[in-house]
């Protein structure tokens, strides 16, 4: 495809200021990951839950992760003040807002019914909350907000089919099922039937794989749960035949670099890989995961990983119309935002 612009036309100083300006499209960030502590405590004070640390700095100084299931340990603690609609709409609201101020015109949330319903909040609660945070979003910020419900993989498969059936009766209110939380030592094909059921349903299918999971994660993820999309997909790097097969069939990545950096899928934000899948041809995207706890949403993912991997204003162009090519909106609305990027870059230059 012809660049329409001259990438030497943009400088190196002035390619934080097109990252931050340039349309975009955020395809992994979990809900209940923008909660941050300020919210966390507002949060509990209004609904009287106790939470185990004593000020929003204490909160903070706990984000000190080693892996995976030690950031989900307090992730888990801090959804617990999460309990009626309003607390569901707030929570998605703070989110859209930033997406907005970061150029986001397209994201789709995950959410984890399980996190919620298992505490007894009811379906209703957490669906309706985060629906309504959508539609104002679109209607007051011109962000197309979708979303897309999320199985908790450490739980089983027949939980998560209790959850389906739970969700079914606001079908209209998300586009699709992913599968999130604890990677290793809970294979994709664990959920081979309810991923099924939610094919024939119609739903979109995507699923974290290949993030600490090896690369037999995400061709698991591909072959029989029949994903869309692969979240994370990092360590595909390390299989040549995985890599060449993303690149022909087009499926996209989304990548999550500040995620990758603070969980130690990377020791150094310089060692990340976005490039390499990249200048392989593959779909990847930037997304921030889980924002409040990962040091930044989507616009310092891409300031910051572009500083430390020397990444160009052509990757930043190519990773722009990737968000918009791997989200699940229509043709007419992916044409309108790839236009939008071509002309910004061209604009820019």
């Amino acid at each position: 495809m012809s660049l329409p612009f001259n990438p030497a036309a943009i400088s190196a100083d002035r390619l934080p200021e097109l990252l931050r300006s340039m349309p975009k499209a955020e395809l992994h960030m979990h809900i209940e990951g923008s909660l941050e502590p300020e919210l966390i405590f507002a949060l509990a004070q209004r609904n009287g839950v106790a939470i185990p640390y004593a000020n929003v700095e204490a909160l903070r100084q706990a984000y000190a992760f080693t892996n995976l299931q030690s950031f989900l340990d307090i992730y888990y603690a801090g959804a617990s003040v999460l309990l009626k609609e309003q607390d569901f709409y707030d929570m998605a609201w703070a989110y859209l807002q930033r997406a907005a101020a970061d150029q986001v015109l397209r994201t789709e949330m995950f959410f984890d019914p399980q996190t919620h319903t298992e505490r007894g909040v009811a379906m209703e609660t957490v669906v309706n909350g985060l629906h309504r945070a959508c539609v104002d979003a679109k209607a007051k910020l011109g962000v197309d907000a979708q979303l897309i419900l999320c199985f908790l993989r450490h739980l089983s498969e027949a939980s998560a089919f209790e959850t389906l059936e739970q969700a079914l009766p606001f079908r209209d209110k998300f586009i699709g099922v992913g599968l999130d939380s604890s990677e290793l030592g809970h294979p994709p094909e664990k959920f081979a039937r309810v991923f099924a059921r939610c094919r024939e349903l119609g739903f979109h299918l995507v699923a974290h794989a290949g993030e600490e999971g090896p690369p037999a994660y995400v061709w698991s993820a591909l072959d029989v749960l029949k994903v869309e999309r692969i979240d994370h997909g990092v360590q595909s790097a390390k299989d040549p035949a995985l890599m060449k097969r993303l690149a022909a069939d087009r499926i996209p990545l989304t990548v999550c670099p500040l995620s990758n950096l603070k969980l130690c899928v990377f020791p150094d934000l310089r060692q990340h890989n976005l490039g390499a899948l990249l200048d392989a041809g593959l779909v990847a995207t930037v997304n921030s995961d889980d924002p409040a706890y990962f040091g930044g949403y989507l616009n310092t993912n891409f300031t910051e990983t572009f500083a430390a991997t020397g990444l160009t204003a052509r990757h930043a162009w190519q990773l722009a119309r990737n968000g918009f090519e791997g989200s699940f909106a229509g043709a007419e609305a992916k044409r309108a935002w790839l236009d939008r990027v071509d002309a910004h870059f061209a604009a820019f230059a």
